[in-house]
């Protein structure tokens, strides 16, 4: 991408980062107060990617989307307005939980496409695949007690339809524990998984230092299984997925998350080098 057009889309990432502050605070502290401020940054953002489109098809005299990084831009761009077309006319304000962390970490991966320079020292490379690492396996764990909260939940329920609880049954928390505890864990290993995502993102862009690094298998499954944690999140949230249905896709994100344990495991192996 042109260099202009890379510094404009990165002031909407900036702002757009205010909208992802907002659905965490939403998520982990269930607090609304920010949407306005967030909606406003949100806003003023979308012009500015705005600029940044125009200005890149502006340097190579064609629609920009070349390439992948020029496309998940024009993609989030297309998502912003559609959202903000949704939210004038509906006044839907939980789909920000969707939208907002979804069109920042687009537009942050598009900012993404232009080499830079190496690491400063390899202490800080190691450091910084070490805190992706670790962000990795925090949001796989909290995803282990949303899986287990949701098994019970589910055993719970059964036994309450049968009339016949069995003595396990008694000791097992009340219905309205485990559904907190469900969207509590759920929520932070959200925001842990974005982090993750956030940090393999920068390191994969400076360790490869070209615009291969989005290929590799570890950061796409990184990508894929936090795009299934937010739908799953997002069903629970807007939609109001509960029992059942919760439990499976759960089950399904977690699952994904194995696989980003395995292929974070062989690149653990790099520490070593």
């Amino acid at each position: 991408m042109d260099e202009m057009s890379v510094i404009w889309l990165r002031v909407a990432v900036a702002l757009y980062s205010l909208g992802l502050l907002h659905a965490i605070l939403t998520l982990v502290r269930r607090r609304e107060h920010l949407f306005r401020v967030a909606l406003g940054a949100f806003s003023i953002g979308a012009v500015f990617h705005f600029v940044s489109v125009v200005e890149e098809g502006i340097r190579n005299n064609r629609c920009p989307i070349g390439n992948l990084y020029e496309t998940l831009s024009m993609g989030a761009f297309l998502i912003v307005l559609l959202y903000l077309f949704i939210h004038w006319r509906y006044k839907v304000e939980s789909l920000s939980v969707f939208i907002f962390p979804l069109v920042f970490v687009m537009s942050l991966v598009a900012t993404m496409g232009n080499p830079v320079s190496a690491w400063s020292s390899p202490l800080v490379r190691n450091v910084w695949l070490t805190v992706h690492i670790v962000l990795v396996l925090l949001g796989i764990a909290a995803l282990l007690f949303t899986a287990a909260a949701s098994l019970l939940y589910l055993f719970q329920e059964r036994e309450l339809k049968s009339k016949k609880p069995r003595k396990f049954y008694y000791r097992l928390p009340p219905l309205g524990t485990l559904d907190d505890l469900i969207s509590r864990s759920m929520a932070l290993g959200f925001v842990l998984m974005t982090l993750a995502v956030i940090a393999a993102s920068t390191w994969a862009f400076i360790e490869h230092k070209s615009a291969a690094w989005i290929y590799q298998p570890a950061i796409a499954i990184s990508f894929m299984t936090w795009g299934i944690y937010m739908v799953l999140l997002f069903l629970r949230t807007a939609a109001g997925w509960r029992g059942k249905k919760a439990a499976i896709m759960t089950v399904t994100v977690l699952g994904f998350s194995a696989l980003t344990w395995v292929a974070h495991a062989r690149l653990g192996l790099l520490l070593k080098r």
